[in-house]
């Protein structure tokens, strides 16, 4: 009995980004007694269907962009004699989908590091369940990955989770509702392993997969500092001790690690936190900055966010820590305006943002947004092919709407090429060469500018903001230029590197 464990994608681009972390885990919760897992990136390469046997269990990951390409696979190999088993957010939200299509046997909901050995027992024994509900794991209950098991010279950026849950309520994010918003934190210990060993591996950038990794604001602290039982404060303040904690061990790491994570604009005040970043290599975070003006953020549930001219000297803050950002930008809000293109064109320009992406207002299933969207095109009977819109990752990709969320002022190809059009600005070889002076040497500002135009044709170029033409030549340059640049990030392996022992402060 062999387990397949597989990442299905629509696109190959020959070289990952990020490492899909989710097979390394399961692979190592994958007990001995079955052999070591064949795995499968298809964001690398296709799956080939015959080598699945009868008698074999295939576990698909899916969240809602790649569930169509999951159920074709689950399917093929259904055909071929295997157990079948999906997993992931997109599962763990619709139980009832990847049976229905996906040809699958059972579904897991919830973490599955722990309750997969159970699924391969009972497949084993051919008595398995529809549903295992795997719930919401304590953080010392998390697997590390198994690295050893990474294909050579396939990924740019390894990955890394320190902490699972987000303590936020964005309308447009599921992420507080499927993974809880009380932050599930991992031991330093834990974490800074895995770490090292990656980099004895020869990954030198390492991405922190988290939900947040800022889970604790100043204002959280304010807040549970006014309450009159004091057990919240207490308990925020062990995870922000734990945080400092975690980059303490990452700052005695080689100083040529860097990583990336993802964090809220929040972060930008807390200098105190930010300085603990940058000496601890973290060079970069994802901001979900989403709107530039107040109505916007008003319609999204980010209050807490900023808008105009405070929003840009709050991105500065994070430039002038030594921190570079990949703002994050939705379109289509019900607040928006032919203008705020433009508005937002120039912010990301003002801000001196090393990255941005720009995504029209798409309803994931999880959030509150997908909830209203859906109970109105339901309503309305809207479908494409005999299949609801609200179930739209059903549809096959070539016949998917470019934009969903029907908009009160401007049409759905308004929003479309208003999206296109300020990818097309922000990532034009003009200001990418401009962007570039955040490196110093010629030899990493054609680099740049090379990752820069990889970024722009995998997130932008393959995405639903684009028409079917643009789409072909976007994966057709990315294919191009992966491997290329995965040979940018490479690092020396250092096989010889210990866990890092910091001093204590007391």
């Amino acid at each position: 009995m062999t387990i397949h464990l597989v990442n299905a994608s629509n696109v190959s681009f020959g070289a990952g980004v990020i490492t899909p972390r989710w097979l390394y885990v399961l692979a190592n919760a994958t007990p001995a007694a079955y052999g070591t897992p064949h795995l499968v990136d298809e964001t690398l390469e296709r799956i080939d269907i015959a080598s699945v046997n009868a008698g074999d269990v295939m576990g698909i990951g899916i969240h809602s962009g790649n569930a169509y390409r999951g159920y074709e696979v689950g399917k093929l190999a259904r055909a071929r004699g295997a157990w079948v088993v999906f997993g992931g957010i997109h599962a763990t939200l619709y139980p009832d989908e990847p049976p229905a299509h996906g040809g699958a046997h059972a579904v897991v909901r919830g973490d599955g590091d722990v309750i997969w050995a159970t699924v391969l027992e009972d497949c084993a024994r051919g008595d398995v369940r529809p549903v295992y509900d795997a719930g919401r794991l304590d953080a010392d209950a998390f697997l590390a990955a198994r690295w050893d098991l990474l294909p050579k010279n396939a990924y740019m950026w390894a990955s890394v989770q320190t902490v699972r849950g987000c303590p936020k309520h964005c309308s447009f994010c599921s992420v507080w509702r499927t993974d809880g918003q009380r932050p599930r934190q991992r031991a330093v210990d834990a974490v800074v392993q895995e770490i090292v060993d990656l980099r004895r591996r020869g990954f030198r950038y390492i991405a922190l997969a988290d939900d947040n990794f800022y889970p604790v604001t100043l204002s959280d602290l304010a807040a549970a500092s006014r309450r009159a039982d004091p057990s919240r404060l207490r308990r925020l303040q062990s995870l922000r001790a734990e945080r400092f904690a975690l980059l303490k061990r990452l700052a005695a790491l080689p100083s040529d690690t860097i990583f990336f994570t993802q964090i809220t604009l929040e972060a930008a005040e807390d200098v105190e936190f930010l300085d603990a970043m940058r000496a601890a290599h973290i060079v970069g975070a994802l901001v979900g900055v989403e709107s530039v003006t107040p109505e916007g953020l008003k319609d999204i549930h980010k209050g807490f966010n900023l808008a105009g001219q405070e929003l840009v000297e709050r991105l500065r803050a994070f430039r002038a820590r030594g921190i570079h950002v990949l703002g994050s930008f939705i379109f289509g809000l019900p607040s928006d305006r032919p203008s705020t293109f433009e508005a937002t064109a120039q912010l990301a320009e003002d801000a001196d943002l090393t990255f941005a992406q720009f995504v029209p207002l798409t309803p994931f299933p999880g959030t509150l947004d997908f909830e209203t969207w859906a109970k109105k095109v339901d309503e309305e009977g809207q479908q494409v092919d005999g299949i609801p819109l609200s179930r739209h990752w059903l549809i096959p990709q070539d016949k998917r709407p470019r934009v969903y969320v029907s908009h009160p002022t401007m049409s759905a190809e308004n929003v479309r090429q208003g999206t296109q059009a300020v990818w097309d600005r922000f990532y034009s070889l003009r200001q990418i060469w401009r962007r570039a002076h955040c490196v110093e040497s010629l030899r990493s500002k054609l680099a740049f500018v090379l990752i820069s135009k990889l970024y722009r044709h995998m997130y932008a170029g393959t995405g639903i903001a684009t028409d079917s033409a643009r789409h072909n030549r976007a994966a057709q340059w990315a294919r191009l230029i992966a491997k290329p640049c995965r040979r940018l990030f490479a690092g020396t392996p250092m096989p010889d590197l210990q866990m890092p022992v910091v001093a204590s402060s007391e």
